[in-house]
């Protein structure tokens, strides 16, 4: 019963705006976050491992791990864990900036599906979808597919339990949709996409991950991006994930205080909470702090937005009890509240990261 700490040690700050209030471990790629990489892999190769919140002093008993590095399908983890290999020596892929994210999306969509070993449902199609390609289609129950394509000509697709997609939409793998989500008419969806749970997706997306309890319901395109859980997208919210002279994007390090010259694809990272007015324009590597409404941009965004924003322009902040009540609107419309501990959380970050 081998432990596993996952180490978090400079890692963090790294991951700003999607660690403000999230740990790194809790960061989704694929289907999974990355301590449940872990834990679904030990599961499936039948191993009890446990997390240990505290660094292993006694290498017999498990392993140090940065958090940063992501296990593979094909990783034995009793061979790792009884041998003296350290995580550098064997193929693991490390995420060390948050384009690293949408970079291996669609690798992770492919991982996931292998360690959770899910079952090729494509004998279930209904007969009015249109179906191309030769990766595997999983589908989860109660489904209501209608008239849409489903290509996997590049990578499977995998849909979750109790998902709608609506009419037109054309949905390429590698690719998934969890469960309780609705893909409007229409919809466009590119490979190296993962939409969370409970979401209303529509527009057009490509090699994004979009979080639980998130809307992109209307047109707009988002690219090579990150959104965070609980955001709302107003109506022609666009991204730029490319340059027009398709140089290298710059990305804002809070830890390091600067920009820091990324890859030539880079889209948005938006933490949670985030809402968008309608027709918001958003800058290529723009990074988008947590709890913040966004409505003085249908030109072009600045790069980096603090958390708590109140427009964006501006250091104005949002007024923390009208941020926390239209958090539980916005929560009660999907069935969810705010409980006290999470609101005593956001409380506690904006006195923090506005006492000055």
């Amino acid at each position: 019963m081998p432990f596993l700490h996952l180490v978090d040690d400079n890692i963090k700050p790294d991951f700003y705006p999607l660690t403000v209030n999230n740990d790194t471990m809790d960061l989704r790629l694929g289907l999974l976050t990355i301590q449940e990489k872990w834990k679904y892999l030990a599961q499936k190769q039948q191993i009890d491992l446990i997390f240990s919140d505290l660094p292993i002093e006694d290498r017999s008993a498990g392993r140090n791990i940065p958090v940063s590095y992501l296990p593979s399908t094909e990783l034995n983890l009793l061979n790792f864990f009884a041998s003296d290999q350290s995580h550098e020596s064997i193929d693991l892929k490390k995420i060390s900036n948050l384009w690293d994210l949408t970079r291996l999306n669609a690798w992770s969509i492919q991982q996931d599906i292998s360690i959770l070993g899910l079952t090729d449902s494509s004998n279930l199609l209904p007969a009015h979808v249109k179906r191309l390609g030769n990766h595997s289609l999983y589908l989860g129950k109660d489904i209501v597919l209608e008239h849409c394509t489903l290509n996997t000509t590049e990578g499977p697709i995998h849909i979750g339990d109790h998902v709608q997609i609506m009419d037109g939409a054309s949905l390429r793998g590698p690719l998934s949709i969890g469960n309780n989500s609705i893909i409007k008419m229409g919809t466009t969806i590119y490979g190296g996409t993962s939409i969370g749970e409970h979401c209303v997706i529509g527009g057009e997306i490509k090699n994004s991950i979009i979080n639980s309890y998130t809307n992109k319901a209307h047109h707009g395109y988002i690219g090579d991006s990150y959104i965070g859980s609980w955001c709302n997208l107003g109506a022609g919210t666009t991204c730029s994930n490319v340059k027009n002279t398709l140089g290298d994007i710059k990305v804002w390090n809070i830890n390091q205080n600067k920009f820091n010259l990324a890859v030539n694809k880079v889209g948005v990272f938006m933490g949670d909470h985030v809402r968008t007015a309608i027709n918001t324009s958003i800058n290529s590597g723009t990074v988008i702090g947590p709890f913040s409404t966004i409505f003085e941009f249908s030109t072009i965004s600045s790069k980096y937005i603090p958390s708590f924003a109140w427009g964006g322009k501006s250091t104005v902040r949002y007024e923390l009890e009208k941020l926390l009540s239209e958090i539980e609107k916005w929560m009660a419309a999907k069935g969810q509240s705010l409980d006290s501990i999470k609101k005593d959380t956001i409380r506690n970050l904006y006195l923090q990261l506005n006492k000055n």
